[in-house]
């Protein structure tokens, strides 16, 4: 099994690190859009948040141990005859994702901090984390954790747009330009693609 990239394909590190990631990313935009629904004084409400809270730090963990890896395991070279604008997209749709990875905890991190209701989160029920400070600019803290609700929301909205946009384009290499960009994030080993075809 091949652990770090090569000029041809990804290695397993970063393949798991991959669907990880879209794993909890997917579990934690449909657990927080059901949330909003819930009753916040209910029993459960409080368990839910926390979990939420959790796997939303895990993501940020993550989202810091992938980039490090990125950096020292640089991505494999884009097919030859792409053309310049869709390797200037493919960049700049994964330089989005991985900072909308890091600004979506960190907004949730900050619109729990301001919440008047003082909610501590603990970490899988074990490892408690502080508030961080949230800047006077932004009012009171109803008004602060309202307006960081709207923020965190608007940012899960965009991460779902770029990850749609990541899976379509995905598919397009595999079955229109039939390429091998879309298998090497399935495998480690070296992908044979079909004749590739000029979009």
């Amino acid at each position: 099994m091949q652990i770090s990239n090569t000029s041809s394909g990804y290695g397993a590190v970063a393949i798991a690190f991959h669907w990880t990631m879209a794993v909890l990313m997917i579990g934690l935009f449909a657990v927080g859009k059901y949330m909003t629904g819930l009753d916040p004084t209910a029993p459960d409400t409080f368990a839910i948040y926390q979990w939420h809270k959790s796997f939303g730090f895990l993501v940020l963990g993550l989202a810091a141990l992938r980039l490090v890896w990125r950096f020292a395991n640089p991505s494999p070279a884009l097919p030859r005859d792409m053309p310049a604008y869709q390797r200037a997209a493919a960049h700049l749709g994964h330089a989005g994702l991985y900072a909308l990875l890091f600004a979506l905890p960190i907004s949730g991190w900050l619109m729990v901090s301001a919440s008047p209701w003082g909610i501590p989160t603990v970490l899988f029920n074990v490892i408690p984390v502080p508030h961080l400070p949230v800047p006077e600019m932004l009012g009171t803290k109803a008004q602060a954790e309202n307006l960081l609700k709207e923020v965190h929301e608007l940012l899960g909205f965009a991460l779902l747009a770029l990850f749609v946009a990541h899976v379509a384009a995905a598919l397009k290499h595999h079955f229109i330009n039939r390429d091998a960009v879309f298998k090497r994030m399935i495998s480690t080993a070296p992908a044979r693609a079909e004749t590739p075809r000029r979009s």
